[in-house]
């Protein structure tokens, strides 16, 4: 929901972060991997109980997701790029109620189901609606830039990465925010069910 205005507001210093990567010789592709492989230190950090320290582990995951962009920018956007963004942004996503679920299965491994859950019909929603609208050639305006069309929603990247960093400083919340969020990325997943059965209706 917040996303492109964040986006907007970010785009300066990312920039001149992404300026000096480039000049040291670093590539889009390796961003992502390394932001990826940051992020899923996250897992083990809140499995073996120690929530308050994946918060690093995420923010360098997101610092990351934001350099490897605007870094292909500079350089040279490819489908490759845009392929493995948005791959590895999704199992980044489901990772972290997979390791509250390992780090308490008897309180928190249904809620966890349950959220995991429901970003399969966001991600689902969101994915199978770019690839139609490639088809055709349907561009967002919203999100200029992007390796293909975003369709925005109440449960963005930003909501989802508060959520998880409430999650990680009152880890015995874990199941109320689980459930809840899985109730709103519920909604986002209707909405963009509606806005593809409107976008694709037949000619």
């Amino acid at each position: 929901m917040f996303d492109r205005a964040l986006n907007a507001a970010l785009q300066r210093p990312l920039k001149s972060m992404a300026s000096a990567l480039v000049r040291s010789g670093w590539r889009a592709d390796q961003v992502t991997w390394l932001g990826f492989a940051l992020g899923l230190l996250a897992v083990p950090l809140i499995g073996l109980g120690h929530a308050e320290w994946a918060l690093l582990a995420m923010a360098l995951n997101r610092l990351a997701d934001g350099l490897d962009g605007a870094i292909a920018r500079l350089t040279q956007p490819t489908d490759r790029g845009a392929f493995l963004d948005i791959s590895l942004d999704f199992l980044f996503y489901a990772s972290i109620p997979l390791a509250f679920a390992l780090a308490d299965p008897a309180n928190n491994a249904l809620a966890a189901a349950v959220l995991i859950y429901s970003f399969i019909g966001t991600a689902g929603t969101f994915l199978a609606f770019a690839v139609l609208a490639a088809k055709r050639g349907l561009s967002s305006t919203a999100f200029a830039g992007k390796g293909f069309y975003y369709l925005g929603g109440l449960t963005e990247s930003f909501e989802t990465l508060l959520v998880f960093t409430l999650m990680c400083l009152w880890p015995t919340w874990f199941a109320a925010l689980a459930y809840g969020f899985a109730a709103l990325c519920a909604l986002t997943t209707v909405t963009r069910i509606v806005a593809g059965i409107r976008t694709f209706k037949p000619d």
